[in-house]
Parts: C-alpha cells; structure tokens; sequence
C-alpha cells in the first residue's frame, strides 16, 4: 500500500490551495482518513480526519477555514484550504487506516508530505 499526496505549493496570505492524497495497492476498505502537519520547530499535529460515513473533525486553528473530504471510490482524501495564514506553513501529511485485502486489521499509513508555504 502506498500513498501519494500532492497539491503543496507557495500562496500568498488569504489565497487557497487543495491537497490530495491517493491511496494505491492491496486495499480491502479504508477507516479514517486524516491530515497532519508539522510546521518548523514543532511537532507533528492532527489537522482534520473524515470517517467512513463522512463525520468529521478539525484543529481549532483550521475550524472555518479548512474542508476535509473523500472520495471513497478513488480511496482519496482532500483536504480544501482557505483563507491561508503565515502559520498555516507546514509539511502537511495524509494518513489513512486500510484494512488490506486478506487482513481483518487496519494498518495507519502515511504520505511522504507536501509543503505548503504562506507568504509574501
């Protein structure tokens, strides 16, 4: 199983960018999905995560501004950012719990991150 995230780049404060984050490989079913990032300096902290039927939930810091979504049919994760911050610059990191195909298990995998920077 591997996934790929993408949709990183350089935007200025207020501007918006959307990341995703495809999984591939032996999969039977996805639990949560979810973001993380890490931002220079700090630990790695949970950004938001949709569950299967679409619950989600989100860091007090992004509520309002981010949207978390999947699209369960192509096992992708989005995540919509908006109203961008200096602060929001980070390595943001996708997550997902598969059960592979054969297991009864799920296993938390991670994408290899995607920088994203807000400046001037």
């Amino acid at each position: 199983v591997q996934l790929q995230a993408s949709g990183g780049g350089l935007v200025q404060p207020g501007g918006s960018l959307r990341l995703s984050c495809v999984a591939s490989g032996s999969i039977f079913s996805i639990g949560d999905m979810g973001w993380y990032r890490r931002a220079p300096g700090k630990q790695r902290e949970l950004v938001a995560v949709i569950t299967p039927d679409g619950s989600t939930n989100y860091a007090t810091s992004v509520r309002g501004r981010f949207t978390v979504s999947r699209d369960n049919a192509k096992n992708t994760v989005y995540l919509q950012m908006n109203s961008l911050r200096p602060e929001d610059t980070a390595v943001y990191y996708c997550n997902h719990n598969i059960v592979e195909k054969g297991t009864d298990y799920l296993t938390g995998y991670w994408g290899q991150g995607t920088l994203v920077t807000v400046s001037s």
